[in-house]
């Protein structure tokens, strides 16, 4: 590998690690709202409050230099709802280039 293509991919890969604290941040509060919704109806308790419990970023996956990455960038959340006695928690996920999140099952 050449100098020249080390620095370039140091470079790429210096930019994208700043940026995932970036998106995380931006998609946080969807995901918080997303997670709530789906607790406040399965719990059956409007007064629910949610957190985040851990987000992570993942990456989309390489497919080799000439087709580029396939899928998207993704924000990872666990959210904990609690309201009504009851707690559960959600695993929520982003899409880098979308509004909403996806809420899946509750923990038990």
């Amino acid at each position: 590998m050449s100098y020249r293509n080390f620095v370039w991919i140091a470079g790429v890969m210096l930019v994208a690690c700043s940026s995932e604290p970036t998106f995380l941040d931006s998609k946080q509060s969807t995901a918080i709202e997303t997670g709530l919704a789906r607790g406040k109806f399965d719990l059956n308790c409007p007064a629910a409050q949610g957190s985040v419990l851990s987000r992570q970023f993942i990456q989309a996956p390489m497919a080799g230099p000439r087709m580029g990455a396939i899928g998207q960038d993704r924000a990872e959340y666990t959210v904990g709802v609690e309201g009504c006695n009851q707690r559960a928690t959600y695993m929520v996920v982003c899409t880098a280039g979308t509004e909403g999140c996806i809420a899946g099952d509750r923990g038990r």
